[in-house]
Order: structure tokens, then C-alpha cells, then sequence
């Protein structure tokens, strides 16, 4: 049913982005996968299936940034985008630097900009897709240290929202997903087991999210079922944000 779609996921190497993969490769879907390390890179070209292309795109490079937006140009379609790839950094405001700040602005906001402008064009001229950016519940709440994470995510809900105006009248849905605390390799070697247990009871699901449950939120928005949900930012986090 999905056979020659083609799908967009950045940062899909590892964690939330690389269950992403995974879910939209099981439903039939051509990738197009993006990772930083270009060894790493290389070695996964080699052993994927064909219907998969892997591409190393260092989102904090203006130059390879650059690179990139002319091989999205050069897509003769694609049918949804997943912006996924985002970086933190957790500091008191007065010990982060320039080069942090735009750092994490580079890769968190100006890099989901830059390749929406693309593939925006892209969907325009084919009658529709499907935009998806990854933020997290710390667009929605936050807490101390958090004013380069927060501020880049609660950038893509504005993004998220302008853009849905803009590429509706196109048959252009976009929505932005914000998911709470994942069980992803990165958390458990973050966290010690007795800081993960306290965390999971701070959550009324007591338990974090599998990679697997974000990921098919996202295969929802980002498919064909969806036909009428724009403009929304979808928090996924066990009712972590309303309590």
C-alpha cells in the first residue's frame, strides 16, 4: 500500500529517530535516513535494503546544511518529512556561551527550517505531503537550566503552526509531536536505575514511553490516514505535563 512513498527522517541513527525508521520501514515505505557520523554512515549504505538511503548531514555546518538542501532539490518527490534530529544542552543561562547558543539554534530550529523550505516546495508541486517536527514536553513546560533546549523546541511549535497556515490551501498537513521521558539507550546510560525508578513514578503511567510508541504517532500523522490534523503539537508523556 505504501510502496514508493518516500519518507524523510533526520537524526535516524539512534533513539526516537531510529524507532521512526523502523515503523515507517515495516509499513512499506522508501527512506531517506540522515545521520552525523559519516563512517557510520558509509557502513549502514552498505548493509540496508535497497529501499532505504542513508545520508551524513552535520546539521550544525551551514555548509552541509547547504549540501543537503540541493540534494532535497533534487527529489523528484517525497511524500512525508520527520524533522527529528536536535541536540541539548542543560546549563544556568549566565555559563552558556555564544557558541553553545548558536550551536543548539542551528541544529534545534535553523536546520527544521531550512529543510521544511525544501521539501515544502517539493510537496506543493505534488499536491500534498506530510510534515512532522519532533520537539518535546519542554516546549510546553520547563524547568530550571533548560533555556536553549526549551526555547529551540517552543520555536517548532510557532514553526509548526505558520507552516500549517501557509502549505494548507496545498494539501500540506504539519504537525509537531512533543514526547516526554523515552526508554531509549541514551536515557538508560543518563540515568542510574534508581534515578530512572524515581522519574517513572513522577509520570501517572509510571513508566516511560517505548521509542516504538512515538513512533507510531508519528507514522499516524505522517500518513495517509491522516486527512485532517494540522497545525497541532501532539504531547505524548503519560500525563507527565498535567500533573
Amino acid at each position: 500500500m505504501n510502496s514508493g512513498k518516500l519518507v524523510l527522517v533526520t537524526g535516524a541513527t539512534r533513539g526516537i529517530g531510529k524507532a521512526i525508521a523502523e515503523e515507517f520501514a515495516a509499513l512499506g515505505y522508501r527512506l531517506i535516513l540522515t545521520g552525523t557520523n559519516p563512517e557510520t554512515i558509509s557502513a549502514l549504505n552498505q548493509s540496508c535494503s535497497e529501499s532505504t538511503s542513508y545520508v551524513a548531514v552535520d546539521f550544525s555546518s551551514p555548509a552541509s546544511c547547504t549540501q543537503f538542501g540541493e540534494y532535497l532539490r533534487a527529489l523528484p518527490r517525497l511524500d512525508a518529512c520527520i524533522n527529528c534530529a536536535g541536540i541539548n544542552i542543560i546549563k544556568p543561562i549566565e555559563n552558556v556561551s555564544d557558541s553553545e547558543l548558536e550551536q543548539i539554534i542551528a541544529v534545534n530550529y535553523s536546520a527544521v527550517y531550512r529543510t521544511c523550505r525544501e521539501v515544502a516546495g517539493i510537496m506543493r508541486k505534488q499536491g500534498g505531503g506530510r510534515i512532522v517536527n519532533i520537539a518535546s514536553i519542554w516546549s510546553v513546560i520547563s524547568k530550571a537550566h533548560r533555556t536553549l533546549y526549551s526555547g529551540t523546541k517552543a520555536a517548532l511549535l510557532g514553526l509548526t503552526r505558520a507552516l500549517a497556515v501557509e502549505l494548507g490551501p496545498d494539501n500540506v498537513l504539519v504537525n509537531s509531536l512533543s514526547p516526554g521521558f523515552v526508554l531509549t539507550d541514551l536515557t538508560r546510560k543518563s540515568l542510574s536505575h534508581e534515578e530512572l525508578s524515581e522519574l517513572q513514578k513522577q509520570v501517572p503511567l509510571r513508566r516511560c514511553a517505548q521509542p516504538q510508541e512515538i513512533a507510531k504517532a508519528v507514522a499516524f500523522l505522517a500518513g495517509t490516514d491522516n486527512t485532517y490534523l494540522t497545525g497541532q503539537n501532539i504531547v505524548i508523556d503519560g500525563g507527565f505535563t498535567i500533573v
